[in-house]
């Protein structure tokens, strides 16, 4: 079984404001973030793919932002990468097409969360090619819960699943 950790929350309550941290957040299956712009029917960038929804939350690897603060001399804050939880500890590509848990809510990842030229205007620095396959993961939210700081992230791989 695949694990890792929830070692940040961020919303933003409405179009290109700055992301605020929290320590625990209600989440919606089909609605998403509670306080999240996405969560209202006002949220813009709704989308879908494939026929799923992909706007609910999105993850990114500290690792990844590490590495890339590093390798550029930068020190991006989590936040400023824009997802709404920053994990440690797991693959979040290997998540494309699999259901997970966060503590006892469920997950389906989607698709990648490739960043985008709006992220790299905002960050002002280039983020091409660094970041393409490694800007997060789109998912929807299965089921309602609260992820909280330091939940950890579990995937139970199909031999377990089967038994």
């Amino acid at each position: 079984m695949a694990s890792g950790q929830i070692v940040g929350i961020y919303v933003a309550a409405v179009k290109d404001a700055a992301l605020m941290g929290y320590q625990k957040v209600s989440v919606r299956a089909g609605k998403g973030i509670e306080g999240d712009r996405y969560f209202s029917n006002s949220g813009k960038n709704r989308s879908n793919y494939k026929g799923q929804p992909d706007w609910e939350i999105t993850l990114i690897e500290a690792e990844v932002i590490d590495a890339f603060n590093q390798r550029t001399g930068n020190q991006f804050h989590h936040s400023n990468f824009r997802r709404n939880l920053v994990t440690r500890d797991i693959r979040l590509n290997d998540l494309v097409g699999k259901e997970f848990q966060i503590g006892d809510t469920r997950f389906y990842g989607v698709q990648l969360c490739e960043p985008c030229a709006k992220l790299q205007k905002r960050l002002g620095v280039k983020i091409f090619p660094d970041l393409v396959n490694k800007g997060g993961l789109r998912a929807q939210i299965r089921s309602n819960g609260v992820v909280s700081m330091d939940q950890f992230i579990t995937v139970q791989d199909e031999a377990n699943r089967l038994k």
